[in-house]
């Protein structure tokens, strides 16, 4: 499917006004963890957390608390954390390494795949199946290098719930080849969960809270395209120098420079970029592009270059997604933008505590790296325990100020909903998936 200009959505589908009580209300948000949380597939974290068989992680929404463990066969399975015999915690940790989980209060001991292996003094538990009483199996599977969970026992496959169209789009990035560089945060938040997704979705913002970012990056609908799939969509901006169209040649190569300031990536492409630059300059150093010849073209072409020849396979991929932002949102919760061997991760869930008011974000910038540098500089999660103490890259922090803010705005009772700008179709597409989980009807 090919993606489709701004003015040809169908906007007349999609709702402009949304209810300020979906971020407020403690009523809503328990029926999102109803209909929304307990039956999705959702992220629990990255299969290389997990690299040998005992290797386990917690993975804990609201009050529910899993297991995601990888068995001695290699695969990675998903348990509720809880003894089949009394119920009790069998893991208390975040994360850890067992040979098999024995329950602290009981001794009941079970295998890395679940099943009951014994019992702690058969003679006072009495005679018992144990075929029937291993851990309670909840469908995990992995995708593009993540590892997702779904608490319904009855879900429907991870596939059927991307669909075929995206994961064909994502996975020639070769996700799983990436590692956590520069940046794996989560923090608690004073907002709503989806305050985060809709800050993410759309550029109206930039010129009000990051006017640094209009240098390098253009806000045209005219030039962006988008795609929904099923609960899912993207939205590709150009990757190009701002008033591009005003620019002589320098100009143009001066801001290409410019890009790893904002785009860290760019800047093991700009060797290259430079070769193929020179390859324009006449002898008394002028630059001159012949036709169908740009700064963009070049930087797409370098950014192959490099890549393929340090051996990370990009053949899968286009030009275009060489450089532009692709901002992909996979319902419910994550928000990805994706170029070549570089992607940047902002995720949010409900706080455990049910307040509506409360969130936990994690973000985590991820880049493609030679694997001789890779644990150099891997990055672990920093969990932050005092708000404010971790200072984020400068449009992060701009962002991490601005939604509690806007969550005290929306605490205002007379204030009944909020007007989506056109430019917002990807919020109002996002609110349309969400309204259809909860039974919602909007104009």
């Amino acid at each position: 499917m090919e993606l489709v200009k701004f003015d040809d959505l169908d906007f007349d589908r999609l709702p402009r006004r949304i209810p300020t009580n979906c971020y407020t209300s403690r009523e809503y948000a328990e029926r999102e963890r109803e209909l929304i949380w307990m039956r999705v597939w959702q992220i629990a974290g990255r299969v290389d957390e997990l690299p040998e068989p005992g290797d386990w992680k917690e993975y804990r929404i609201f009050d529910q608390s899993y297991l995601v463990v990888r068995g001695n066969d290699g695969e990675i399975r998903g348990f509720v954390n809880a003894c089949r015999h009394r119920g009790n915690i069998l893991c208390r940790e975040a994360k850890g390494h067992s040979v098999r989980f024995t329950c602290p209060y009981h001794l009941w001991t079970y295998a890395l795949d679940g099943r009951l292996m014994a019992v702690s003094r058969p003679d006072l538990v009495g005679p018992i199946d144990k075929s029937e009483h291993g851990l309670l199996r909840v469908p995990v599977e992995c995708f593009a290098g993540f590892i997702f969970l779904n608490p319904d026992p009855d879900a429907a496959p991870l596939a059927e719930f991307l669909g075929k169209e995206v994961m064909d789009r994502l996975t020639p990035y070769h996700l799983e080849q990436m590692i956590p560089v520069g940046m794996d945060v989560r923090e608690s938040l004073d907002c709503n969960w989806k305050v985060v997704m809709d800050a993410f979705q759309e550029g109206y913002h930039i010129q009000g809270i990051h006017p640094e970012l209009l240098s390098v990056l253009v806000i045209d609908t005219a030039k962006n395209r988008f795609g929904f799939f099923g609960d899912h969509g993207v939205a590709v901006a150009p990757f190009e120098v701002a008033n591009v169209a005003g620019f002589g040649p320098e100009q143009q190569i001066e801001g290409i420079r410019k890009l790893p300031e904002t785009f860290p990536g760019v800047a093991g492409v700009m060797p290259r970029f430079e070769e193929l630059v020179g390859a324009y300059r006449n002898q008394d150093g002028t630059l001159r592009f012949p036709e169908g010849v740009t700064p963009r073209r070049l930087l797409q072409q370098a950014t192959r270059d490099t890549f393929t020849k340090h051996g990370f396979d990009v053949s899968g991929l286009t030009d275009d997604q060489m450089t532009d932002n692709q901002g992909w949102l996979l319902f419910p919760n994550f928000f990805m933008t994706i170029r070549a061997g570089e992607c940047h991760v902002i995720m949010s869930v409900p706080h455990p505590d049910g307040d509506p008011h409360r969130c936990i974000w994690h973000v985590t910038s991820y880049m493609w790296l030679l694997p001789a540098l890779r644990e150099q500089f891997r990055v672990q999660l920093t969990e932050v325990e005092e708000p404010g103490s971790f200072e984020y890259f400068l449009a992060l922090q701009q962002d991490y100020e601005q939604m509690p803010r806007q969550q005290k705005g929306l605490r205002n009772r007379a204030l009944e909903f909020m007007s989506l700008a056109k430019e917002e179709v990807c919020i109002a597409n996002y609110h349309s998936v969400l309204d259809r989980y909860l039974g919602e009807a909007r104009s």
